[in-house]
């Protein structure tokens, strides 16, 4: 595997491909916590987090040999964490459609002193839990879980300007819901 990702708990991660319970657990206990919080930001539900976290290590332990170790185990396990959250909210057909119109997004930097506000990234992620479902999937992908436009385009299957849009309108509906709801702030200096 010239070029593949040496994990720090490579030897667990193989113990696991070989069915060792123990190692299971081990694993489980150091990525659980990391794992529900992630499908908690995506189906904003702490029952169906905790199922769907649960369902991700099954699945992750259960197909160990599609993990070629290009990248981070903690990586990949997400990844299954997210498409299990994205594919429960699938299931939802109650949730109320957002206007799905296609805007032009500010660039970034236009973004960055469109408010200077830096706000406590807790107090962020409890006022995400009020965005609509639309804006709370994209925004937390994007800026908690690291994934880029693109990405977030693929696993939604939406168009790459429609992910921009989104995280636009759900950055200011949560800059907004924070300002209004005074939660704690702080003001930079910029």
């Amino acid at each position: 595997m010239e070029g593949a990702y040496i994990h720090i708990h490579q030897k667990l991660i193989d113990a696991c491909r070989n069915g060792d319970r123990d190692a299971q657990f081990k694993i489980y206990k150091l990525y659980y916590k990391a794992m529900f919080n992630t499908s908690l930001r995506i189906v904003n539900d702490m029952a169906e987090a905790e199922d769907i976290m649960q369902e991700s290590f099954l699945d992750g332990f259960q197909q160990l040999d599609r993990y070629s170790g290009a990248g981070s185990f903690g990586s990949w396990l997400k990844r299954i964490v997210v498409n299990r959250s994205l594919d429960y909210l699938r299931k939802q057909k109650n949730t109320v459609s957002l206007d799905e119109e296609v805007y032009d997004v500010p660039d970034t930097a236009e973004e960055n002193r469109e408010d200077e506000i830096q706000f406590q990234v807790e107090e962020v992620k409890k006022a995400m839990f009020y965005l609509p479902e639309e804006y709370r999937v994209v925004l937390s992908l994007f800026l908690l879980e690291g994934y880029d436009h693109e990405e977030i385009s693929q696993i939604l299957h939406i168009s790459n300007q429609l992910s921009r849009t989104r995280y636009f309108r759900a950055r200011r509906k949560l800059l907004g819901l924070l300002k209004k709801n005074n939660f704690h702030h702080t003001f930079s200096a910029n």
